[in-house]
């Protein structure tokens, strides 16, 4: 039987039309030190905010991971943005072998 809920219940999980949809990605970078990584970081930041998207990362001088998401409340991210970060990655002279992951939701996985 199909779970049926309320339009206020599925927003206040964020569930069917309110799901919010974000991606992983992952990359090795080529980078020596701290100010290196500080300006990399700084530059993908910025590309970031103006797409008006939000991160959740990790990583060192060696590699950086981590999940991509909007930064509104009930946004998501589209396939242009992860075309658009996939670009701006692997434009980055320090960046290699870049992997996406597809958009999933963000709250639950799915």
């Amino acid at each position: 039987m199909k779970d049926k809920r309320s339009r206020r219940l599925r927003k206040k999980l964020y569930l069917g039309e309110f799901a919010i949809k974000g991606f992983e990605y992952s990359c090795e970078l080529n980078i020596n030190t701290d100010a290196e990584f500080d300006a990399f970081f700084e530059r993908f930041l910025d590309v970031l905010e103006e797409r008006k998207l939000c991160m959740g990362s990790g990583g060192d001088l060696t590699s950086l991971t981590g999940f991509i998401c909007s930064e509104l409340r009930y946004g998501s991210a589209t396939d242009d943005d992860l075309a658009a970060m996939e670009a701006w990655l692997n434009s980055e002279s320090v960046v290699s072998n870049v992997t996406m992951g597809e958009l999933v939701d963000a709250n639950y996985g799915l």
